[in-house]
């Protein structure tokens, strides 16, 4: 995991809203560029930027891809924030 990919990945309004999309379930690219009104050009684009920071992770089947969260890389990402924040005194 590379934080500041996962970092630079949620910085974006565009992929935030992606990721709470996901948040329901898998769900394949074309009816996630239209429940978002996004082209398939803009959304490829976001989506590679979540894969890079392996925020999400794609299945495909037959001729359809579909994108899931992937939840693991998220817990490693709190778990590293409560680690700045410290024990409490």
């Amino acid at each position: 995991m590379a934080l500041h990919e996962i970092l630079d990945a949620v910085a974006d309004d565009n992929r935030r809203k992606i990721m709470i999309k996901l948040k329901g379930g898998k769900i394949n690219s074309g009816d996630l560029a239209k429940e978002l009104n996004m082209t398939p050009q803009a959304l490829s684009y976001h989506l590679a930027k979540l894969k890079k920071a392996d925020l999400i992770y794609e299945t495909r089947y037959k001729n359809y891809i579909y994108y899931e969260l992937n939840l693991s890389v998220l817990d490693e990402v709190i778990i590293w924030f409560k680690g700045i924040q410290g024990e409490e005194k």
